[in-house]
């Protein structure tokens, strides 16, 4: 049973903000009703956290074990997490929305992100709900494609030949702890190819007619009124599940440093 004093507010279209409660002070019997809040919502904002990165890994490897996504910038002191800036760059980083590491067979269950530096404006970070995309599916579309899979392929990282570059992932993914289903996708230039349709074909419109039919889908999934924008505050904690969103951050028109510190949970092999 989740604590009293902990106060749960709904956000729009989707999401949970939670407030009054510390990350530290949440006790194991709470920390399972809440990676349930989070499989069945998608998205959990911790408000006011007064915490370290050390309080932040620490809470995070209490929801599972932490990965890393090879290639990325580690924080100094918590090489568990990483570093999302856009300090001391020439442009804008690019973001456009996806799931975090799908290109491997195990991909992360849960990404969470700490706000350690605020702009003065803009840089907010968007969310998609792959629950409703999936649920918005016409019918037939949900029959002809119940079976089908993905490619998810690595891209914008350098990766050293060993490391794991793709992995198929089904297209309607069954969240493990929900039950619900999504629509599991990322930006269309990591997902290759689907289940029956190769990348290399000596029939080049069924390549296409993939690529395209991942383009739709996509384009489905982040329809603007089905989004949920969060507009960064000091002391933020979002948390979300990659097995049933999508995210990206919006660069645009950001005033100031954006700096916000990310750590990775493991999840299950995806079958």
């Amino acid at each position: 049973m989740i604590q009293a004093n902990m106060n749960f507010r709904e956000l729009s279209p989707f999401g949970i903000e939670v407030n009054e409660i510390n990350i530290t002070e949440i006790d194991d019997r709470d920390l399972v009703s809440l990676k349930h809040i989070i499989a069945s919502n998608g998205l959990l904002v911790f408000r006011r956290q007064a915490v370290s990165d050390a309080d932040f890994v620490a809470f995070l490897s209490r929801l599972g074990v932490m990965t890393f996504t090879a290639g990325e910038i580690p924080v100094a002191h918590q090489p568990d997490l990483n570093v999302v800036s856009n300090v001391g760059r020439d442009r804008p980083p690019r973001s456009v929305f996806h799931t975090d590491t799908s290109y491997v067979a195990r991909p992360p269950a849960f990404t969470a992100l700490r706000a350690v530096t605020i702009p003065a404006s803009g840089g907010a970070t968007l969310f998609s709900d792959q629950y409703r995309a999936y649920e918005t599916l016409p019918s037939t579309v949900k029959e002809q494609l119940a079976e089908a899979r993905v490619l998810h392929v690595m891209s914008g990282l350098k990766l050293d030949e060993h490391q794991e570059n793709q992995s198929w992932h089904p297209l309607f993914l069954r969240h493990p702890l929900s039950d619900r289903l999504a629509l599991f996708l990322s930006t269309p230039e990591r997902c290759q190819a689907i289940s029956g349709m190769p990348i290399d074909s000596a029939e080049p419109t069924r390549c296409e007619r993939a690529q395209r039919l991942v383009r739709l889908l996509y384009q489905h999934s982040i329809r603007h009124y089905r989004l949920y924008r969060h507009r960064w505050q000091i002391g933020d904690i979002a948390i979300w599940d990659n097995r049933c969103t999508m995210h990206r951050a919006d660069h645009s028109e950001v005033i100031g440093d954006r700096v916000l510190h990310r750590g990775l949970v493991l999840g299950e092999p995806i079958v």
